[in-house]
Order: structure tokens, then sequence, then C-alpha cells
């Protein structure tokens, strides 16, 4: 097998040091088909697909946080030479995985979990860790950082969370429909900000109202997109294109015209979770 920059060693402490939060795990696996494709016996037991989820979730915890890996996609090093860096756990394959996991597990019967609903207490906790002077202040970026147990994400990256948790919350929006909007998609009347979406889990055939976006009062900031919109703005100076892109390595903006993944958004809402001392495992891209 060709390196791929991962210490095994490394991989071996994170291993250890899940057994004591998912021993139940590492003796029951849960797909039904074994690593060289064969199909397992209908007699050996397997985990659901929520136990998978709570699997994955310590695994990156432990790569991320105790091995101090951060949060960052699992990639090829931008000095090359097929060095990975970030977390294995946040991986191209292991979302694929987990993907096609679901849907085997929901063809053979088993009803997918319903994620927990985000709340306000929720968001002013997220709020006020997010905006503790070490969590909020941009960091000048270094390169060959690493991020350690207790900040795996910048100023950056929690300004954009901000924004996009309140915007999903007040327009009740899920997830991947926040991560779609543009630039052009908002506009300014008077001392409001409007939202117009081209899409919407509601309509699927257009028709769709715009979203007409107040500042709300100083006691209700946590919930406030446009205090919280003004604040990613202002700070990624982004004009055109989709407003929520991707957080690359170092808390730094992407220069392309992509959009954050619903992967790594989850990932990153997941720690912010973490953050405030609360289990990320019930909470998806639908808790808003």
């Amino acid at each position: 097998m060709a390196d791929c920059g991962l210490d095994h060693e490394l991989v071996s402490d994170a291993l250890s040091d899940l057994e004591h939060v998912d021993d139940a795990g590492a003796h029951s696996r849960c797909d039904s088909i074994n690593l060289d494709g064969t199909q397992k016996p209908l007699s050996e037991e397997r985990g659901t697909y929520g136990h998978a989820q709570k699997m994955r979730a310590s695994m990156t915890y432990a790569f991320g946080r105790l091995q101090g890996l951060g949060n960052m996609w699992w990639h090829e090093s931008d000095v090359g030479g097929g060095i990975m860096v970030g977390n294995p756990s946040i991986s191209t394959e292991v979302s694929s995985f987990m993907c096609s996991l679901r849907r085997r597990k929901v063809k053979a019967g088993e009803v997918a979990n319903s994620a927990r609903a985000i709340t306000t207490d929720i968001l002013l906790k997220l709020y006020h860790h997010n905006h503790l002077d070490e969590n909020w202040a941009i960091q000048p970026y270094q390169p060959g950082e690493r991020l350690n147990s207790h900040h795996w994400g910048g100023g950056r990256a929690r300004r954009l969370l901000q924004a996009a948790y309140t915007i999903a919350f007040v327009c009740m929006l899920r997830f991947d429909e926040v991560l779609k909007i543009q630039a052009h998609d908002f506009g300014v009347f008077e001392k409001a900000v409007t939202l117009h979406l081209p899409f919407h889990k509601t309509h699927q055939n257009g028709d769709i109202k715009p979203f007409h976006l107040w500042a709300f009062p100083p006691h209700e900031a946590h919930i406030c997109p446009v205090r919280a919109l003004a604040a990613w703005l202002s700070e990624s100076r982004i004009e055109s294109g989709y407003v929520f892109r991707k957080i690359a390595s170092g808390d730094r903006i992407a220069e392309a015209n992509t959009p954050m993944t619903s992967e790594q958004f989850l990932e990153l809402f997941r720690n912010n979770l973490l953050d405030i001392g609360i289990d990320p495992a019930p909470y998806g891209t639908h808790s808003f």
C-alpha cells in the first residue's frame, strides 16, 4: 500500500483512546458486507446506522482533538509527494462509505434517525463561545501550523458558522440550502436585508417569496442573521459568487468560487457543539 502520510502509531493511539468511548463498536461492525465484498451471514450481529455514525464521530474526535489533527478535510498537502494532511475520518472515502451504508440500511428496512432540532438556548451558547476573544480574533496564517484540541477553527470559520446558523434558523432552511446561497441572492431594502432563493424544499416549482431580514435587538444578537451576515461579509470581503466558501488550512477562505461542502459544514458544526459540551451525534443537516 502506498504511503498516505498517516502515522500508524498515531492511529493506534487514537484507537486505544477510543476503547473507553465505543467498546461495543470495536466488536460489532455495522455493514452487511465484508471488506472483500462478500456478504456476511444473516446470523452475524450488525450494528445500526446510528451506531456507525457514533463510531465515526468518535474517530473524528480522537484524530481531531486527542491527536491534534484538527478538523480539516483529509487531503494531499500543498507540498505534494503523496503527503496527506487533515483528519482521516473526514475524507471522501469515509463519507462515500457512510452514504452507501445508509442506503443499504434503509433498503434492509432500518428506519433512519431523525436529526435533533437546534434550539435558541444552544444558539446562545454557541454565540457566546464563538465570540470569546481567543475564538473570534483573526490570527495571521502560519504555514504548517497544526490545530490543537481546543482550537479547531479560527475567527473566519466561526464567523461563517454564525452567519449560516442564524440564516438557517430564522428562515427555516436546511444546511445544504444555506450553502447554495450566492451574493446576488441578497439585496438591501431600507434597513432590511432581503434574501431571494431560487430554490426551497417547500417550493419545488418556484414562486418563492423573499425573506425580509431585520436586525434584532441586542439581547437577541445570537439569532440575528443581519448582524452575523455583516460580520462574515466584512471579514470575507465576498461580493460575488457563493457566500459560504470552503475554509482551507490556517483558517483561510478558499479563493475558488466553490461552496463549502455539507460534509465540512457538518463537521465544523459538530465540533462547535463539542465546544459547549453537547453531544453532536443526534444533530445533522436537518437540525435547523
